[in-house]
């Protein structure tokens, strides 16, 4: 036609997917983003050249040629993304160890607390405030079992969260003993780490002895705290219904944090 045209260009498709996104090929399993940061923009296709109509081809002894060319083939690809919750503080232990509890007490989170397992289903995240306006975000997994590593449970689907934490609480629930041997359980969750990623079994831990209000857990915590002393690892026991020992385990996140803890002005 007599009209000058030619391949429109197509406007930019952006979508916005949260900070935390990884972006893989779908059929390669390569990662070819990792969003950690806000407004963080990446090109993963290229769209198809628009053609040149006949008039961009004009000369002085061919003032209409008869010609014109095609536009370019776009870019195809089958995207996967996944969010990796992004948290300074992440909580790992098995159903009912006291996570929730825990995360609802030191912030306004409030994910469903009850006494049967697998009560959280959905990771929460909680900021937690600490002295001199200072905070940081912690980050609440469902319970991991035994296999988690296999999809166990709820298994690597929630794992993965707890790549991004700059540490992780590792709480233990002694209150069940003696029918239930809370080290053979601390080990088996370690071993599951190890064997879903080895980077994410080398962060730092700390380990948390929960529900110290009870009386059973005050019976039996010198020997368990005395065991993981030996292994040269730290322990701090508390209770997130009374609140004893949360200060003093602030204080320790904060130190790993920041280096030191702060007084409150």
């Amino acid at each position: 036609m007599g009209k000058n045209r030619h391949g429109a260009a197509g406007a930019d498709l952006v979508i916005k997917v949260p900070v935390g996104t990884v972006i893989k090929d779908a059929e390669t399993g390569d990662v070819l983003a990792d969003l950690t940061q806000n407004e963080q923009l990446v090109t993963l296709l290229k769209g198809g050249r628009g053609g040149q109509g006949n008039a961009r081809f004009a000369t002085a002894t061919n003032k209409a040629p008869k010609f014109a060319q095609p536009g370019g083939e776009l870019e195809e690809r089958k995207l996967r993304l996944e969010l990796k919750l992004m948290a300074d503080v992440g909580l790992l232990g098995l159903p009912n160890a006291g996570k929730s509890s825990l995360i609802s007490k030191v912030s306004a989170a409030r994910p469903k607390i009850a006494d049967y397992p697998f009560t959280t289903i959905a990771p929460s995240l909680g900021v937690v405030p600490y002295k001199n306006y200072r905070s940081f975000v912690m980050a609440d997994i469902p319970g991991i079992i035994e296999g988690a590593h296999d999809g166990a449970g709820l298994g690597h689907r929630f794992l993965k969260h707890l790549e991004r934490s700059g540490i992780l609480l590792h709480l233990v629930d002694i209150s069940w003993m003696p029918e239930r041997d809370p080290i053979a359980e601390f080990e088996s969750i370690s071993r599951e780490l190890t064997l879903f990623s080895p980077e994410l079994a080398a962060k730092e831990q700390v380990v948390v002895i929960t529900k110290t209000d009870l009386p059973q857990t005050q019976q039996e915590l010198p020997g368990i705290k005395a065991w993981f002393e030996q292994k040269g690892i730290k322990v701090f026991p508390i209770s997130s219904a009374t609140g004893d020992g949360i200060e003093a385990l602030l204080d320790e996140i904060a130190r790993r944090l920041w280096g030191k803890a702060e007084e409150v002005w």
